[in-house]
Parts: structure tokens; sequence; C-alpha cells
């Protein structure tokens, strides 16, 4: 489907690190110097989710796929990035391409690694990545609404009410608040808000990285972010990159839990954050299972069985039909798929059933 979290933060702060962990990779080199990430490194990785080796188990299936989500390493900004300074422009230009933004913060003391500000401050550093990001958005949108008013001097009521978002969004950003936090928008509005693919409203997670010590805990800075994260709506993750650089590096499942356990964790960072990202988006779960596979697909929240028909392929959403549908809780209870059917818990629907996260569905068309 495409869904996106770009990575960003200040340089040093362990973007890269934390990258190649999630990917399992070496994709990203991470340097000690500002700006070693320069092109976005792009790399998907399977969402954790129990369900799917039950479905499996249940149906008989050869093989398992999960779904998948998509993480990009984007250069590290400095202060004065909306006007052009380091990357600025290369890294606005990258961060609209992504659908959510995952703000890695430095939450530990280091002599050996350089802060870009000379002293670690999360906060002041949430400050300075907001700040760009509403500049940036300052910009984009004055030079919108100078175009807009022309053109709405011929009585155009759409251009009209076009018009009256974008005045409402740059009172917000001229003020210091970033769009996200303008909650009160009614439907028509709201469609054209998105529209505008604002910077400032893109949903937002703040992960603290911290040292090894402080991984199941936290320390003093990451609690000032957890609480910083809770007054503003955004989700926060405490995790340790060096950590999870060790975990990626272990091949067995095995090896992993007992590498956690000796740490005191319950589970990987990566695993926590993987989940955050899915719920910054907004997304739900679907499967479809068979003896072939048992496969996991993403959609967004609310999407009408036509719609996650097409994530699978589009002629099933061209020629939708219907969509057999079992939840997850009676495809367990019911043993599976015919446990489901003799207990009349296979569901017939139609076009306009909106799917259920964790929905096992057969769809039926024709083209």
């Amino acid at each position: 489907m495409g869904f996106n979290c770009g990575i960003v933060g200040l340089p040093n702060v362990g973007k890269s690190t934390l990258f190649n962990a999630l990917t399992s990779t070496a994709a990203a080199e991470a340097a000690n110097y500002p700006f070693c990430t320069i092109e976005p490194n792009t790399g998907r990785v399977s969402v954790p989710d129990t369900r799917l080796e039950k479905i499996a188990a249940l149906a008989n299936s050869s093989k398992i796929i999960p779904t998948q989500l998509e993480f990009v390493d984007i250069a590290g900004l400095v202060k004065g990035a909306s006007k052009g300074e380091g990357l600025g422009n290369q890294f606005l230009a990258n961060i609209r391409e992504t659908d959510a933004i995952i703000h890695v913060l430095r939450c530990f003391e280091d002599e050996n690694i350089t802060h870009v500000d000379g002293n670690v401050q999360p906060l002041r550093d949430i400050e300075t990545i907001e700040t760009e990001l509403m500049l940036a958005d300052l910009e984009s949108l004055e030079r919108r609404i100078l175009s807009t008013e022309k053109k709405a001097r011929s009585g155009d009521k759409e251009i009209k009410a076009d018009l009256l978002v974008m005045n409402k969004v740059l009172d917000t950003l001229q003020q210091g608040i970033p769009s996200r936090k303008i909650l009160e928008w009614d439907s028509t509005e709201f469609p054209r808000y998105k529209m505008l693919n604002l910077l400032s409203a893109k949903p937002l997670l703040f992960v603290c990285n911290v040292e090894e010590e402080s991984a199941s805990k936290g320390n003093l800075l990451s609690k000032d972010v957890v609480e910083y994260a809770k007054n503003n709506n955004a989700e926060c993750v405490v995790i340790s990159a060096a950590i999870e650089a060790e975990i990626s590096q272990l091949t067995s499942i095995e090896e992993r839990q007992e590498f956690l356990d000796t740490l005191g964790l319950e589970t990987s960072g990566l695993d926590k954050l993987i989940q955050s990202g899915y719920r910054l988006l907004d997304l739900l779960t679907f499967f479809t299972a068979g003896p072939k596979e048992a496969r996991a697909w993403t959609a967004p929240f609310g999407v009408k069985a036509p719609k996650a028909a097409g994530v699978i392929h589009t002629d099933f959403e061209k020629g939708f039909i219907r969509a057999e549908t079992i939840s997850f809780t009676d495809y367990i209870a019911t043993n599976g798929e015919q446990g489901a059917k003799e207990a009349g818990k296979m569901r017939v629907e139609g076009a306009d059933y909106r799917v259920q996260d964790g929905d096992i569905l057969h769809f039926r068309f024709n083209v």
C-alpha cells in the first residue's frame, strides 16, 4: 500500500543506527558527522502480529506473509533548514513524501559523539524541528494564498472555501502552533486541509534514544519527552538504538528473546516502534488464509470492502461482488473457516461493509 514513516532528527541522534536495526541492514552508513545520510534510505519491515501464525496453523498454510510498513531514513537537518541551511531543501522535499514523522531524539550523554548544538536537550531539539516544519509551511502557504486570492475574485465558491481553510491554518502557524493541533474542522473543511499536504500536519511519533542502561525504564531526559508527548497528543517510544543494533545481528527468535531477558526487556524497542508507527498511520490489518499461504494486509481504518479488495489486486476492486467475512475471534473459536461456516459465523458482506481489524476475508469478484 506504500504507507511510510519518515525517520527524522538532528545530526548524530542515532537515526541511521535505528534505521539499520529496523531493516537489519547496513544500508545507512552510521557515521559521527552531520549529513552522513544525504539520499533517503528506504526499507520495508514486517509488522509483528501474533494473530497471523494462529490463522496459518488453522488454515494449514504452507507460507506465512506478514504485512509491511516502510521506513525512510531522511538526512539530518539543522536550524535554518527552511531557508536551505544544511540539507534543508532536500530534507523538506523528502519528508513531504512521507505519511508520518518519526522524530528521533538524543536522550543520552556521550562525549565521543558530538551534538550539533553543543549539548543534549531533547525538548530544544523538538522545538528546532517543529519550527523548521512550520516555517516551511508558512512560506508555501503564503504563496498559495496569494495565487488563490486572485482566483477567488471570480466569485467561485469552491475557491473561496479553499481560501478560508488556508487562512485558518495560516493564523495558527503564525502563532507558532503546528497545524496538526487544529482539531475543529467540519466535514467540508477537513478534506481541503488534507489537500494542502502540510509538513506540520503529519502525525508525529517521538523516539527517545537512550543509553543501554535506561532501555527498560528511560531516564530523566526521556521522561521530559514522554511528558511533552502526552501534552501534545503525540506518541512516544523509549528505546536504545545500540541495543536494537545488537539484537538485529542475532539470527534466531530464541537468541533474541534470551538477549532481551538478560536486559530485563519484554519486547524489542523496534517491535514497539513498528506497532506505534502502525497506530500513528491509523491502519488496520485484515487477513487472507488458505493452504497456499496465510497473509496479512494493510488498509486504512474505515476502508470499505471493495477498496480493501483492491489492496490485493485492482481486479478484485473493479469486479467486487461480495466479501465472505469471519472475525478473528470467531475464526479461532471455531477452529478455522470450515468450523466458522458450520457455526454460522461466516458473514456475506457487500460493498458498503467497513472492514474491521482482524477480519479474515475471502473476496468474490468477476471481471
